[in-house]
């Protein structure tokens, strides 16, 4: 596969997020991008203690949230909107409404048949991280990670629009795919998709994974003993993207809806 013009308009993007400006210009532009795109920062430091623009999007809470320890509970792992979430029909989940993808697909041809197959019937959750919004992913539950999957792809905008108009978006866009198990032994996925200007996914625990780099093949990492606890912090998106949760059947009792703001650390789910 070669790479694509959205890649390489994310390098250019990344590059300059990255760069850290005089102070003046940088404290302009990060201002500027608050204000224009409507940040909430009461969470957080003010726009002028961050170098450059991408340190603002990477920001950190000055305290981490409360979130619910029972472990029935399964939480945001992020500030999103929902934009879809349901029932599995099979192995077929929506993008959006009346836009179907095959799951199997997204996963990729790293996982097994029978790994692939405990989504069948199950259930999925659709996370849109807006420009605006915080940027940081976390651990919806305490879990074990069993396979980090890279797959290297085009980087097409998430937003709805983007959506609407193009059939297997989450498809074609690079992602970076994670098969977990609870404490109760039910699996499932989480799928980290890149998006425009999305220079970088970081997957904390495994530096291996480079995203928006010269890799054209997608690389699989298998663990025997990587435990993650429920609120932990593993990485960010380098400006706004998706998380899509594939779960087994009758694994969560979902508490929310297409179309509903959501915050890391709310209870979305009961773990069944």
């Amino acid at each position: 596969m070669s790479r694509h013009i959205t890649s390489a308009i994310s390098q250019i993007f990344g590059k300059f997020a990255n760069k850290e400006f005089p102070k003046p210009i940088q404290d302009f532009i990060n201002s500027s991008y608050v204000n224009i795109m409507g940040l909430d920062m009461q969470e957080f430091h003010t726009p002028q203690t961050y170098h450059s623009l991408n340190a603002l999007f990477t920001r950190k809470l000055r305290e981490d949230r409360v979130y619910s320890l029972d472990a029935n509970d399964f939480i945001s792992p992020c500030d999103s909107l929902i934009s879809e979430c349901g029932a599995l029909n099979n192995e077929v989940s929506l993008q959006i409404k009346g836009m179907r993808y095959r799951s199997y697909d997204l996963l990729g041809e790293h996982f097994t048949k029978e790994e692939k197959e405990i989504v069948n019937n199950g259930t999925f959750i659709n996370f849109y991280l807006s420009p605006k919004d915080y940027h940081r992913y976390h651990i919806p539950t305490n879990l074990k990670v069993l396979k980090a999957v890279h797959i290297p792809g085009r980087f097409y905008p998430v937003n709805m629009p983007s959506l609407k108009k193009r059939l297997n978006l989450f498809i074609e866009n690079e992602r970076v795919v994670l098969l977990c198990e609870t404490a109760s032994k039910k699996r499932f996925y989480m799928v980290l998709v890149s998006a425009l200007n999305v220079g970088v996914m970081q997957v904390a625990f495994e530096p291996k994974i480079k995203t928006n780099a010269d890799i054209l093949q997608s690389s699989a990492y298998s663990y025997d003993n990587l435990y993650l606890n429920k609120g932990d912090d593993f990485g960010c998106f380098e400006m706004g993207s998706t998380i899509v949760i594939l779960a087994e059947k009758n694994m969560l009792e979902l508490d929310v809806k297409s179309g509903e703001n959501v915050k890391y650390g709310q209870t979305i789910a009961k773990i069944s």
